[in-house]
């Protein structure tokens, strides 16, 4: 295997192709048309993360197990910045001759990436292959598209609330059992402690706010006949959006601090001792655990509206993928299946805590770690996913629902107006994408 040094490319002029590639939403070519090589060198991109080391030596096992089984073969490996890969990939997407053979992409981009034509359709491969029948529902569903699959679930992650035992217990606080109860509890903490975010949330953080949305009812988006509608203005939603707002001010989370916050920001806050409680992901335990809050947090299901009920929660996480225009399509196809076989995903878990999306994997993870069961608990009770849209990936990056809630929390608009915006911007989205 050859990993390659490099964690950026020429930049500028990717991030050019990328903004043209988004404007015209061409179909890429298939360069490897016709062409099925059984030997030769595979390209692989793959996301960088904070801690990259553990993920490294996972993949260099994995890499390494491929090459010996399929002589003739060799896999680089590059790693690339997470924030810039909209534009990387879709350039790719545009100029076959430099793309990878197999990346790694979040399963909101699915949708996106398969209108792009950058995808390949490998449903008959993953319906043949046998360990593809332990993957979840939900996993399977994030890399499916009109009924045919374009890659395989590499993990799937949740969020869960994070709370300081200690502090709860110095203030004689119990653990939330509703939405109502938890912002309560945090306003409470902040009272009384004032240093402290009482549950730290955050204005771009989007994946946290959505279970307020959907615990009430509301919905980001409605499909009928094949095409997408905005419901983040509909009565529901408003309600949620208007539990989460409620969360931004001097009696929990400062606006002026929190309003430009994202998911990473509020795990930072919280495993650095800065706030009492966090919605934070299975993958966040890690840099928890890395923090200064060691062994004085629990997690529990983030609670819904009423006691007993667990607030449904997105599912996120992330796919690997073989482009359309590889030209070593059964190479590739393999090589999709050991990075996100079950021998490599549970080594992932062990060094990275990704949660599995194979159920009988995922369930040894459980024994060994009891920290996921929360986890589990919430994939159990109701998870939800983004609209299955190729607008989406617009939506997401032109930051329209961080947006609304930020002028909600600065004062500029109220929740009406603030998500009635967002729907108008929603639906042009949906309306572009076809």
């Amino acid at each position: 295997m050859k990993l390659i040094a490099r964690f950026t490319a020429p930049v500028a002029a990717l991030a050019l192709a990328g903004l043209t590639a988004t404007a015209c939403a061409p179909q890429t070519s298939d360069n490897g048309a016709g062409r099925d090589d059984r030997s030769g060198t595979l390209r692989v991109w793959l996301f960088q993360e904070v801690n990259n080391k553990p993920k490294e030596q996972v993949v260099d096992a994995a890499v390494a197990a491929f090459e010996k089984s399929h002589e003739g073969a060799e896999v680089e490996v590059e790693y690339i910045p997470v924030d810039t890969r909209a534009q990387r990939i879709k350039a790719a997407f545009n100029d076959p001759d430099s793309a990878p053979d197999v990346i790694e992409y979040g399963n909101t981009d699915t949708a996106g990436y398969v209108k792009d034509g950058g995808l390949a359709d490998v449903s008959a491969e993953f319906g043949a292959w046998d360990e593809a029948k332990d993957t979840d529902p939900t996993a399977r569903q994030s890399v499916t598209v009109d009924g045919k699959v374009y890659g395989a679930p590499l993990f799937v992650g949740v969020r869960a609330l994070y709370y300081r035992t200690d502090v709860l217990g110095e203030l004689g606080l119990d653990v939330p059992t509703t939405q109502d109860e938890l912002i309560a509890t945090a306003k409470k903490i902040r009272k009384e402690r004032p240093e402290l975010y009482g549950l730290a949330v955050g204005g771009a953080y989007t994946y946290g706010a959505m279970p307020f949305i959907w615990a009430n009812g509301g919905e980001m988006a409605v499909e009928k006949d094949g095409t997408w509608k905005a419901a983040i203005d509909g009565a529901e939603a408003q309600k949620g959006i208007a539990a989460y707002t409620s969360l931004f001010g001097d009696d929990n989370c400062p606006a002026a601090k929190c309003a430009a916050m994202g998911g990473n920001a509020t795990a930072t806050a919280f495993a650095a001792g800065k706030a009492a409680m966090v919605i934070g992901g299975d993958f966040s335990h890690q840099a928890i655990e890395a923090g200064s809050v060691k062994g004085k947090y629990a997690v529990v299901p983030l609670p819904g509206l009423k006691k007993g009920e667990i607030a449904p929660a997105f599912a996120g996480g992330n796919n690997i993928g073989v482009l359309r225009s590889t030209g070593h399509r059964t190479l590739a196809v393999d090589l999709m299946k050991e990075l996100a076989g079950k021998r490599t995903q549970a080594e992932l878990f062990d060094a990275m805590g990704f949660l599995p999306t194979y159920t009988d994997v995922r369930d040894t993870a459980a024994k060994k770690e009891p920290f996921v069961a929360p986890f589990i608990e919430t994939l159990a009770a109701d998870t939800k996913f983004v609209p299955a849209s190729p607008a989406w990936g617009q939506i997401d990056a032109s930051l329209v629902l961080p947006t609304m809630f930020q002028e909600i929390v600065s004062g500029k608009k109220d929740v009406p107006a603030a998500a009635g915006d967002a729907a108008e911007k929603m639906d042009a989205a949906f309306a572009s994408a076809g």
